[in-house]
């Protein structure tokens, strides 16, 4: 009911606010940099030869077992089984749970942290929402196809795009732990609060909380409800083991080299080229839905250290230019869940902007996956929305719809 009545709430304020055309200012890319590569094809963009990749898509689709150090809570048995719409490291419709507790003032974790694991390799440490958990919210799994040129981002793309953004509607960048490399932060950019910024951190965090497999980057199991899981846990901790060619453990190093393989999400080049869809193009550009929404980024130049000093961008990465449609930052557009994560209590109301590309793959929308039509996942925006909104809602009916056949071509 609470998660009903919060989205009522936020329906209601698309009336408020002011009419107004916003303009997203141009950015520059250099001349030498080329197109990343497009593709849902399981093809590599470059980074590994596909023989390898092959090899680490096939550990990205592995189905782990109790003896491999499946939980003891968990949400999922694979990577695969989140991202796989319409290949290997794509979007899908699974959602996992998080929850909290809010004074009105504060937000706290429940006992064990704010994620509910809907799975358990036994039935009497299954995690349950508790009575005072007053804050629910559902998060659909994320496209990752690309990312590997989302992690290659300068800090600069994030600065100079929050500079060009209109006073109320500029996004908030935060910096978080990079688990590689201790001590050392990195602009945020990954998952719906840009709690990590290396995939190789990605990598680990959602070993353990999707599959509850613990590695050297995130030895210790997650709890139950705040309770110990110690006595249903056979096997060893780091489970997915340290070695010398992989010390951040095998199956997080070949998780991490599938996903800096993997393409861009291709456009529907067919579509993309009516005349509904390149009117569409101009409308979400005119009513400022590219503020937030930014189509075009480009990665540091080849041979840039990042994450700490532990990675350094190789040629088939960077000099490339692609098209995300998000900003990477986080806002507050009257969709955020509540909960707070590494960015402190002013991200509880704040969602980083999702990014479009691949958007014609999901018929499930919004973070939440509770919006099922294009035009009630763009009235689900308020907060810092408003403006565009309602430049959206005076459009008439025929460019509500190039602009959603624009939305289907992506």
């Amino acid at each position: 009911m609470e998660s009903c009545k919060k989205r009522w709430t936020r329906r209601t304020l698309l009336t408020n606010g002011i009419v107004a055309v916003l303009m997203s200012a141009p950015l520059v890319y250099a001349v030498t940099a080329t197109e990343a590569p497009a593709g849902f094809d399981n093809l590599t963009n470059g980074f590994e030869a596909q023989a390898q990749m092959d090899l680490d898509r096939a550990k990205f689709d592995e189905f782990e077992t109790i003896a491999d150090g499946l939980g003891p809570v968990y949400n999922a048995q694979s990577c695969r089984e989140c991202h796989q719409n319409p290949v290997s490291g794509a979007t899908s419709q699974i959602t996992e749970l998080r929850v909290g507790r809010f004074d009105g003032f504060t937000f706290t974790d429940r006992p064990g942290g704010s994620l509910i694991n809907d799975r358990a390799i036994d039935a009497s440490i299954q995690e349950r929402v508790a009575g005072a958990d007053n804050v629910t919210a559902l998060r659909s799994s994320l496209n990752i196809l690309g990312d590997a040129f989302v992690e290659a981002l300068p800090d600069t793309f994030f600065t100079n795009t929050q500079a060009g953004q209109p006073s109320g509607m500029k996004g908030q960048i935060i910096n978080v732990p990079v688990a590689e490399s201790p001590g050392n932060t990195r602009i945020g950019r990954f998952g719906w609060k840009n709690q990590q910024a290396s995939l190789l951190s990605f990598a680990a965090d959602a070993y353990l909380n999707e599959m509850g497999i613990t590695s050297p980057l995130q030895p210790t199991e997650n709890t139950s409800n705040g309770a110990s899981v110690a006595a249903f846990d056979h096997v060893a901790d780091p489970e997915d083991a340290a070695t010398a060619q992989d010390p951040q453990g095998t199956d997080v190093n070949a998780f991490t080299r599938f996903m800096r393989s993997t393409k861009v999400p291709p456009r529907d080049t067919v579509l993309a080229n009516t005349s509904d869809a390149i009117a569409g193009a101009s409308l979400f550009h005119s009513i400022g839905c590219d503020i937030c929404h930014v189509s075009t980024a480009q990665t540091v130049t080849a041979g840039t250290v990042i994450n700490g000093g532990k990675y350094t961008v190789p040629a088939a990465i960077g000099d490339k230019i692609f098209h995300p449609y998000s900003d990477f930052m986080l806002h507050d557009v009257g969709t955020g869940d509540g909960i707070v994560q590494n960015g402190g209590q002013s991200t509880r109301t704040k969602m980083r902007t999702p990014p479009l590309w691949g958007l014609r793959t999901r018929a499930r929308m919004s973070q939440d996956d509770l919006d099922f039509t294009r035009n009630n996942a763009i009235l689900f925006h308020a907060g810092e929305a408003n403006g565009v909104i309602n430049n959206y809602i005076n459009l008439s009916v025929t460019q509500q719809n190039q602009l959603i056949t624009f939305l289907n071509s992506l």
